[in-house]
């Protein structure tokens, strides 16, 4: 079998041929009347077109079969095959030799002839005339196997994209899922926005952020892990309805159901409610199900990697934090203590040296991740988190914040909050998270003076939210690995 390297070899050759031949190997523009999926969808009435004046279209050649006078070529665009018939009685011999000398699987070719209907019933073009679109000098996987490394799939998105019409049709239903979600919101009022991704601190999350320099301003900066601050700032200036798709990034572990960049949806509303939050967003999940997918029962990976059906049609219940650790963990939110909730903490299997470095909120974070939302299978707002975990977020008398997460299959899908707009309880907050940070615990919230002096001129009522948009499509596409719904997941170069 000949190597790789001998392969691209040969076709490299085959390009002085065609040089030879007068054909351009990759030229600026071939002829090109018609998609593949035009001809296919107006077959009948192009068919008598053709009769008259031949017509031309363009794809990659996937397969060529045939021998001696007749080859049968499917060309490929997009999603979409047709065949192409060549028979040496058809167009000039030099062009068929050389057709048959130059072409390989791969090739991007411009066909131009008529449309007929084999005696298989198969729609095809009868080659008339031909030029070469684009000279692949490497080969495409096997057609029956596409790739089979997992790895090489992430690295070669574009072979899997071409060889798996599954993996295809699954970004595009990507695509349509943000463009359902842009509806949605629009036909709400809410106005698109753009915020910068890179800041001079990181903040509206806990999380550990990616440092770079600004070699102009000669200042340190980092990536942004969230798009709360920048949002709610900019309801200040008067926006009652905002929302952003864009990529967060944040520095910390890998697995099938987190990535350190990921694409995420955050939208603010003045004057609404949590419960209206919460009301939209089981109306607009429930809709992209019904609407995209016609169907609301889903086969899910939860966090083990168990597959789990999960029912959207079911009622969405609410169930508070406090209630889950009380009953999965035994443990009172309001009554313990940060010595306490390290002693727990240790019990449920978190190390010695996070324990050491998270603070109280954090801590019991941990807990309810073990205890507790591993179970929740089917859609369910989990509300009244401990309020030290949510600086942002309006408090509650009972030391807990005004917010909730939806959780499907064991997984966070959105966060929600009943926003503060305090700026004396806001800093308050934000300084306690500041000694936080100081004592050691890592994902505690940086203190931002410019988002205090922005809540100070007078920030609205609001409620606002945040979903991974990563999480959501895996869910409605039934992937178990986050990496399988976006198009070029992060990867360690080779050797």
């Amino acid at each position: 079998m000949a190597s790789i390297e001998e392969l691209r070899n040969t076709r490299i050759n085959k390009i002085e041929l065609l040089k030879e031949a007068g054909m351009d190997s990759y030229p600026v523009s071939v002829p090109h009347d018609y998609s593949i999926k035009e001809v296919k969808d107006s077959f009948d009435k192009l068919v008598l077109t053709s009769e008259e004046k031949n017509i031309s279209i363009v794809g990659r050649v996937i397969v060529v079969r045939g021998q001696g006078a007749i080859l049968f070529i499917v060309l490929q665009d997009g999603d979409e095959r047709f065949q192409a018939v060549l028979k040496k009685d058809s167009l000039d011999e030099k062009l068929f030799n050389l057709f048959v000398d130059t072409i390989d699987n791969g090739d991007f070719v411009s066909v131009t002839g008529s449309l007929f209907i084999t005696q298989r019933g198969e729609q095809s073009i009868l080659i008339k005339d031909w030029k070469m679109a684009t000279k692949a000098l490497l080969p495409l996987p096997d057609k029956w196997h596409g790739l089979q490394d997992v790895e090489e799939t992430y690295r070669k998105r574009y072979l899997d994209i071409l060889m798996d019409k599954e993996v295809y049709d699954r970004f595009v239903l990507r695509s349509k899922i943000i463009k359902f979600i842009r509806g949605f919101f629009d036909d709400k009022n809410f106005l698109e926005v753009e915020t910068p991704v890179l800041q001079h601190q990181a903040g509206g999350a806990m999380a550990k952020v990616f440092e770079t320099h600004h070699n102009d301003f000669d200042m340190d900066m980092v990536l942004r892990i969230a798009l709360e601050l920048e949002h709610k700032t900019l309801m200040v200036g008067g926006y009652e309805r905002i929302y952003e798709i864009g990529k967060n990034f944040r520095n910390e572990g890998s697995d099938p159901t987190h990535l350190q960049e990921f694409t995420m949806m955050e939208w603010y509303a003045a004057y609404e409610s949590l419960e209206t939050n919460m009301k939209w967003t089981e109306d607009l999940i429930k809709s992209i199900a019904t609407d995209l997918f016609n169907k609301t029962i889903f086969k899910v990976y939860d966090n083990d990697g168990v597959l789990v059906e999960v029912d959207l049609a079911l009622e969405w219940p609410k169930i508070t934090f406090k209630e889950l650790l009380e009953k999965d963990a035994g443990i009172n939110i309001e009554t313990i203590t940060l010595e306490e909730a390290q002693a727990e903490a240790l019990k449920w299997g978190v190390k010695e040296e996070e324990v050491k470095k998270l603070g109280r909120g954090n801590l019991l974070d941990k807990i309810y991740k073990k205890s507790s939302r591993g179970k929740i299978i089917n859609p369910t707002f989990v509300t009244d988190f401990p309020g030290d975990l949510k600086p942002l977020a309006q408090q509650n008398s009972n030391g807990t914040a005004k917010v909730c997460q939806l959780i499907i299959a064991g997984a966070e899908i959105t966060n929600q909050y009943a926003e503060l707009v305090n700026p004396l309880k806001q800093r308050e907050l934000l300084v306690s998270q500041s000694k936080a940070k100081e004592g050691g615990d890592e994902e505690a919230m940086d203190f931002n003076e410019e988002f205090l002096t922005a809540m100070e001129h007078g920030m609205p009522p609001m409620t606002g939210f945040g979903m991974g948009i990563d999480r959501l499509v895996a869910i409605l596409t039934e992937q178990k690995n986050l990496r399988d719904v976006i198009f070029f997941p992060i990867m360690k170069p080779k050797e």
